[in-house]
């Protein structure tokens, strides 16, 4: 098949390939090319051998329209100018040149992460932590700056955290590309700067660029790190723009409170619009920064919102910096910035306090509004993990538990708003009355754990298990029915967390893709013949009066959109009407929004708390004592991806930034073993390899295993066609113990490691099992199940399962351990209590009453992930520790979503 017959991904994918075998002859005998890392505005950067001095390196090449723009002499000319920078913070440049066409420049390679990729993780970061990173960048800055030379693109992506220490990447290569370009950078199509941390200077395209420039983009990504969100929102590109030389920005504080003083006025002056207003040099912000009495004189503040509705930016100061700049772009986007009406609807913001001890649960899709708005469903999670659905009426101060509910997920209203369904693990649909009642279950089987909605048809659409697309079932209930079919040929892989519009004409749901797992569309499936159409990119829509609010992408904001909804088609632009929503809480599908809206126009979602995940790595003895496992490790581990400590008790096993990792505890060196992501790791029994599972492939979730040196290439361990979503090995290594499974089941398998290799089935039932863990005798297996609706853990026989069955927490439980010993079970009980229960080794299976070894309220816990490890010799335990008690997410309200005014004064 020629290229003209070729679909576009396999075009686009064949030229990658030829660009890279094209790149790797041309640098033969002095790198070799070894995989692509990524790719950025202006170059596509591959991770290489220097040959020469036997080193892994960065090997960044510039864009092919750049290059034939700039030109090879004047590039190479340029851009030596910053290899004499030599300093801790600055990564050095180590050779840069032309090679059959490409332009590219060399650095070191770099094992550790980005602060964006820290911030993607985390959201804010700690005040403490922050001011450090910003302070060490400004030393390199302020050393560069006096060399003469300014970075020009100072952004998150362009700081590296290697062991937590910040080196700026890229250093004087936007001068270099923008020197060399002459004045012809707009032949290239790209711009030099990302929007968010453009000076107003750089928006307004001055020719005379000053270090005082990186001062106001280092002093945005400080502003990011605290806050959760650059100093400047919007929709698109031109609106970011014109806010950053028009709109003032809003004092830290007020996104985040515990900022001190000093530090949000330092933020303030870094950020003036005009240059000769901020601070005279790098050196000076980061002393400001440090000093607890520095106050900021003579900062203009924002100005407060006017009864009459005028926008903040009609100070005639920035009017005339815009109309200097850019007129063209004040034009075009006159509808954005055009004057309001005195009859534009009001809109209000405030928090909503759910009482203490009641508080909404860290779960995904946790609330669930009626459609008249009057009543907030929502879920609440106990100490142990066990989730029930509360009932809050608006104009009540109390919630409501609704018996029964134990173990509900993603809470949805009838269109009368008087009952409530939700869907429970074990894969089932269920209803209850909104004022509590006997819970009926409405569909028993096929259906999947990302959402339903119930329709003013009487059926209620749903996630379809196993990847089926979305299936419908009556209210009154009856068996699942295919309502639409996932387009394998369009690259669909499901359809998921549906929507039913109150017209009854559609269903609104997310689209998720194979290729491109990271790709999520919102889409409009026909009630009358499930066809569907994509709508816009976004993880997750709802309609209000005339209007979709969605989330535009898998993390960050929402917006408000114009919504045909007879011809299924957007109109008018896009709102922001909020700008920091939690996504994917607790190990959500595919990182859906937490939000939920009323017929009447009134939109609740979850800001996820400041306090969240700040923890450290501890040991707690058996009696409760606490020691930090290393006071200087600051890494955030993933949420969902667990430790494991090595069989010698020395080295730990984490997932990091996305990627398994190995540390020494006694140095605190890291070994990356993964780099297309992977969560779960699992050591051999001898200790030499780590096992962990990925979704690099199609987002199928597969087991690999690499030595824990890295000595050797990471390898798949073995293919089920199912999800697999975790791993182990028996203590003799002749088995491997796994869970696979999806749509709200899973299932213990078993494979032997040599020999016969055919699957043995565990533990196969309709509901979920996970946390396998096999006695080190090699004759019981320990799991948790939610068979009875909450979380218990029991024993079996191994491998012959079916000859016994003990259930040994009564007060519920989950993540069961084995002591090395053999003689104790551990597990978190109902109440997160880690317990202990006696064990007599032998032929038959006796253990004795449970026994709390120490209360772990403070220690973070998830279900369906071993947050723990214990040490050899049984006297300790590794845990996450809670540097504070965790506070619960912040309950926002608005009303009034759809009003023009929502795009204001969005302060969360």
């Amino acid at each position: 098949m020629d290229r003209e017959h070729l679909p576009a991904a396999a075009i686009s994918n064949l030229m990658t390939t030829d660009a890279t075998g094209r790149l790797g002859a041309a640098l033969a005998g002095r790198y070799r090319i070894e995989r692509q890392l990524g790719q950025g505005g202006m170059a596509t950067v591959y991770l290489a051998n220097d040959l020469k001095h036997d080193r892994k390196v960065a090997l960044k090449v510039l864009k092919p329209e750049l290059a034939a723009v700039l030109g090879a002499e004047r590039f190479v000319v340029e851009i030596k100018t910053t290899a004499s920078l030599q300093h801790p913070h600055i990564l050095p440049l180590f050779d840069s040149g032309t090679a059959d066409g490409f332009l590219y420049y060399v650095m070191p390679y770099i094992e550790g992460e980005t602060l964006r990729d820290k911030l993607r993780r985390e959201t804010q970061v700690g005040v403490d932590e922050s001011v450090r990173i910003t302070t060490h960048v400004a030393d390199a800055l302020d050393y560069a700056h006096r060399h003469g030379v300014i970075h020009r693109d100072i952004k998150p992506e362009n700081i590296l955290l290697h062991d937590g220490r910040p080196i700026v990447a890229d250093f004087g290569i936007a001068l270099a590309v923008s020197a060399a370009a002459g004045g012809r950078m707009t032949e290239t199509g790209l711009s030099l700067g990302t929007p968010h941390y453009m000076s107003p200077e750089q928006a307004t395209a001055d020719k005379d660029i000053t270090a005082r420039s990186d001062i106001y983009s280092l002093a945005s990504v400080l502003y990011e790190m605290l806050a959760g969100q650059p100093p400047h929102m919007g929709g698109s590109a031109q609106q970011i723009i014109m806010k950053i030389i028009a709109e003032p920005v809003g004092a830290v504080t007020q996104h985040r409170k515990s900022v001190p003083p000093n530090v949000s006025d330092a933020i303030r002056k870094a950020l003036e619009k005009l240059p000769a207003d901020r601070f005279e040099s790098a050196k000076t912000f980061a002393e400001a920064l440090g000093n607890p009495a520095y106050r900021s004189g003579g900062i203009a503040r924002v100005p407060s919102q006017t009864g009459s509705g005028q926008p903040r930016f009609r100070d005639p100061v920035f009017l005339t910096v815009a109309a200097a700049g850019i007129v063209g772009l004040v034009v075009a986007a006159w509808g954005w910035l055009g004057p309001r009406t005195p009859a534009d609807s009001p809109v209000r913001r405030y928090v909503l306090q759910l009482p203490e001890g009641q508080e909404a649960s860290a779960w995904f899709r946790r609330v669930a509004l009626s459609p008249d708005g009057s009543r907030l469903a929502y879920l609440h999670e106990g100490a142990g993990g066990e989730r029930r659905l509360f009932v809050l009426p608006r104009d009540q101060l109390s919630p409501i538990e609704l018996p029964g509910t134990q173990g509900a997920e993603v809470p949805f209203f009838s269109p009368d708003g008087a009952m409530i369904g939700f869907v429970s693990p074990r894969g089932t649909v269920n209803v209850v009355r909104a004022i509590g009642g006997a819970v009926t279950p409405v569909a028993t089987t096929g259906i999947g754990s990302a959402g339903a909605s119930w329709a003013p048809d009487g059926f209620i659409y749903a996630h379809g298990a196993g990847g089926t697309g979305l299936v419908r079932v009556p209210a009154q209930g009856g068996k699942p029915v295919r309502f639409t079919t996932v387009d394998s040929a369009g690259d669909e892989r499901d359809h998921m967390w549906p929507y039913a519009l109150p017209s009854g004409r559609g269903i609104l749901f997310v689209i998720k893709y194979r290729e491109n797992a990271a790709r999520t569309d919102i889409a409009v499936a026909d009630v009358a013949t499930g066809a569907h159409r994509v709508l816009t990119a976004g993880s997750y829509a709802e309609y209000v009066a005339g209007h979709l609010v969605f989330a535009p992408g898998r993390s960050g904001g929402l917006m408000v959109q114009p919504f045909d909804d007879r011809r299924f088609q957007l109109t008018g632009e896009p709102r922001v009407v909020a700008q920091r929503v939690d996504f994917g809480s607790m190990g959500a599908p595919d990182f859906v929004p937490d939000f939920t809206t009323s017929a009447g126009g009134t939109l609740i979602y979850m800001v996820p708390s400041d306090a969240r995940d700040t923890t450290d790595v501890v040991w707690v003895t058996r009696d409760g004592v606490v020691r930090p496992v290393d006071p200087t490790w600051t890494d955030q581990l993933t949420t969902n991806g667990a430790f494991m400590l090595s069989p010698d008790g020395r080295r730990l096993a984490v997932t990091r930034g996305g990627q398994i990792w190995v540390r020494q505890l006694d140095n605190g060196r890291m070994t990356q073993l993964s780099f297309a992501g992977g969560i779960r790791p699992q050591w051999t029994p001898d200790g030499g390899s780590v096992a962990y599972v990925s979704d690099r492939v199609d987002g199928q979730r597969e087991p690999f295993i690499r030595r824990a040196d890295a000595s050797e290439p990471e390898r798949p361990l073995f293919f089920d066609p199912n999800q697999v979503h975790e791993v182990i090995f028996t203590a003799d290594n002749r088995w491997i113990v796994y869970r696979n499974g999806g749509g709200g089941t899973s299932d213990l398998l078993a494979i032997r490691r040599s020999g016969d290799t055919t699957r043995v089935p565990l533990v196969v039932t309709p509901f979920q099992e996970a946390q396998p863990a096999v006695s080190p005798d090699g004759r019981w297996l320990a799991y948790s199940t939610l068979e009875t609706g909450r979380a218990q853990v029991r024993v079996r026989p191994f491998p012959n399962t079916n000859d016994g069955n003990w259930l040994v927490s009564p007060n519920g439980g989950t993540t069961p351990v084995w002591s090395h010993s053999g003689r104790e079970l551990y597990y978190r009980d109902g109440d997160g209590n880690m317990v202990s229960v006696p064990v007599t080794p032998g032929l038959t299976f006796i253990f004795g009453e449970p026994r709390t070894l120490f209360s772990a309220a403070r220690y973070r816990y998830q279900s369906f992930v071993r947050e723990y490890s214990v040490s050899p010799d049984d006297q300790r335990f590794m845990l996450h520790w809670r540097r504070s008690p965790i506070r619960p997410d912040h309950v926002v309200v608005v009303e009034n979503v759809v009003g023009t005014g929502a795009a204001r004064g969005v302060g969360r």
